[in-house]
């Protein structure tokens, strides 16, 4: 899966410019004195927008925590943005293999009511995207 949550959008610029198609940079930040695993996302021109979600209270869905990302990427990613969500912006990770299954959840209050599309435009329950 190559589905990541943005988060704390709040704590910056907000989300309300965010839009479905827009392109994310994901910069490592090895630094960060909260989380050796933080992956920072920004936007050209503005900076920093959030971090990747790292947590079973930030990550929305089945989407890749932070901690999941780290490993697979190099020092920076592309991704681009597919759903503007009130708790989360999620978007798809470039050049990530689809061959990853998902970890099951076990947190059913982790969990939010979200759809991710495939490439193919076909749903997680089998539907069409709209």
């Amino acid at each position: 899966m190559n589905i990541i949550t943005i988060t704390g959008t709040c704590h910056y610029h907000g989300q309300e410019f965010i839009t479905p198609g827009m392109k994310i940079r994901l910069i490592k930040d090895p630094d960060n004195e909260y989380d050796r695993e933080a992956i920072r996302a920004e936007v050209k021109g503005l900076g920093k927008i959030g971090y990747v979600a790292n947590s079973p209270h930030t990550v929305l869905g089945e989407s890749m925590s932070a901690g999941r990302l780290y490993d697979k990427i190099g020092d920076k990613a592309k991704a681009t943005v597919l759903y503007v969500l009130p708790r989360g912006v999620l978007c798809r990770v470039k050049g990530l293999s689809n061959d990853e299954k998902p970890v099951p959840d076990t947190d059913p209050f982790a969990r939010e009511n979200v759809e991710i599309v495939d490439e193919q435009g076909e749903m997680k329950d089998g539907g069409k995207e709209d």
